[in-house]
């Protein structure tokens, strides 16, 4: 049997900004009410992190819940750990009309960090990204250049980002072109 390796094999790229594809991340998407006790007691047994508001993320190291949409999380967990967390969460959710996949294997991760990394999401994406509108915390699902992605900024500042493994190499490539160095707008 192969080992599983991440989409770009931990490529970095510096710039303006630090570019760097994280490994390997457990993911589950979890589709259902937000409400159902069942759907919330499943996602935060399995991270140990409240349930996210609106656009929210709640993460830490590499657990944690993500908004995507009013019936769908995306749960994060050690990668190692999503088939246990993906049968325990089933056993939870019992009758609760919910869904629950493993996306880990479909899914790819970027962290995006330094001075500028909110300038360069900004170039990319159709979002706001000024201090007063997006905080630590805070989760977009959206669109980078041509391509679906989502992301959250982190305390510190940095943010980390989601997108399809198919696309892996795009995204990386598009972040580290808005990450050149001399390429600052000074709009943050």
């Amino acid at each position: 049997m192969s080992e599983p390796i991440s989409a770009l094999n931990g490529a970095r790229a510096e710039g303006i900004a630090t570019i760097e594809e994280l490994g390997l991340q457990g993911m589950i998407t979890l589709r259902g009410d937000h409400e159902d006790k069942g759907l919330a007691k499943a996602a935060t047994a399995a991270t140990g992190q409240q349930m996210p508001g609106q656009r929210k993320a709640r993460v830490e190291g590499d657990s944690g819940l993500c908004w995507m949409s009013p019936d769908e999380l995306l749960v994060l967990v050690p990668y190692a750990e999503v088939e246990d967390k993906l049968a325990a969460m089933a056993k939870t959710l019992g009758t609760s009309h919910a869904l629950a996949v493993n996306v880990s294997d479909a899914r790819a991760v970027f962290r995006v960090s330094g001075a500028h990394a909110r300038e360069v999401l900004a170039k990319l994406a159709p979002v706001d990204l000024s201090e007063e509108a997006f905080k630590a915390g805070d989760f977009r699902r959206t669109r980078l250049a041509q391509v679906a992605a989502a992301f959250w900024m982190e305390e510190g500042g940095s943010f980390r980002v989601v997108c399809f493994r198919s696309v892996a190499d795009y995204v990386f490539k598009l972040l580290k072109v808005a990450a050149q160095r001399g390429s600052e707008v000074g709009v943050f």
